[in-house]
């Protein structure tokens, strides 16, 4: 490969990767795993039998997980005096210590906790999400201010998918163990947020023509995702998947949540290529410095 075409390629990586475009996908992903609180009742089950809660108990739990969910003033207000990257890593540790701490008091790890260090626990990690969609939504909405409308109904789509594109994930992962699902909603979301904890970012609006006719693409591709899962979920209530169809589903899924990023790629190409024809790169040439001419001049005495 010239050199020359390798320096292009490594310069459109750059500039993708550090572009508005890959930070909202970022934030898709964020946000299509800030959902958790939607699995209370998948999940609530197995603490119920292995705490020996009674019904009362567990509503409390669910209580305290609504209040958690629902409280997002101290993340708002954080992220008036914080960047993004500390509010995004404020949310993934409380979302891994509450979500952690309930999977080890299930799994028998410590000693059975009270009921109110449980309310706790499970407060804290439903709050957690209202970090992730601080982070997440607001820098995104500020990154792109003339598509705010459309973009918070994307973003906000993407988390009303979170529960059952986890719910796929820990079936491939896991298998059909509810316990282990306390499990992966403590580390996912919380490891997604640490690895684009730096991607997530405010950064310079630049207009594009095409910027609507992306986002009604990704439309359409959470559309298909949504309409994916709704048949998936469906089906497992009546047939039994084998381990490898759950794969083959999870697999799936992801193709889909990730479809996004090619369109985004491709957008960002098209920008990069029409920067190189208006404003082309310059050729450096190397200036040598004039010889000196050295005049002689003979003079004949007589």
């Amino acid at each position: 490969m010239p050199m020359g075409k390798s320096h292009e390629i490594l310069q459109f990586t750059n500039n993708f990767i550090q572009g508005r475009w890959f930070s909202l996908f970022a934030s898709f992903l964020i946000m299509a795993g800030a959902g958790a609180t939607y699995l209370f009742g998948t999940y609530s089950k197995e603490i119920k039998s292995s705490l020996g809660y009674d019904q009362t108990t567990l509503n409390l739990l669910g209580f305290f997980k609504d209040l958690g969910a629902n409280v997002g003033v101290f993340s708002g207000l954080l992220a008036e005096i914080t960047p993004t990257w500390f509010v995004l890593l404020v949310g993934a540790s409380m979302n891994f210590t509450g979500y952690f701490m309930i999977w080890f008091s299930v799994v028998g790890k410590i000693q059975k906790p009270n009921v109110w260090l449980m309310c706790m626990y499970i407060c804290l990690g439903a709050n957690s999400q209202n970090f992730a969609n601080t982070g997440a939504l607001v820098t995104s909405v500020r990154n792109f201010p003339e598509s705010r409308g459309n973009l918070i109904g994307l973003l906000k789509g993407f988390t009303g998918l979170s529960g059952a594109i986890m719910t796929q994930l820990y079936l491939a992962v896991y298998g059909n163990d509810a316990t282990s699902l306390i499990l992966l909603i403590a580390w996912l979301p919380a490891a997604i947020s640490v690895i684009f904890v730096y991607t997530i970012r405010e950064m310079r609006v630049v207009k594009q023509p095409n910027q609507l006719k992306v986002f009604y693409y990704c439309l359409a591709i959470a559309i298909v995702l949504a309409l994916f899962l709704m048949v998936m979920t469906l089906v497992e209530r009546t047939v039994r998947f084998t381990h490898a169809a759950d794969v083959g589903t999870a697999t799936m899924a992801c193709a889909l949540l990730f479809l996004p990023l090619l369109v985004f790629v491709r957008e960002e190409l098209g920008v990069f290529r029409r920067k190189n024809i208006i404003d082309p790169p310059r050729v450096s040439t190397t200036e040598h410095p004039p010889v000196p001419v050295v005049i002689i001049v003979y003079c004949k005495h007589f």
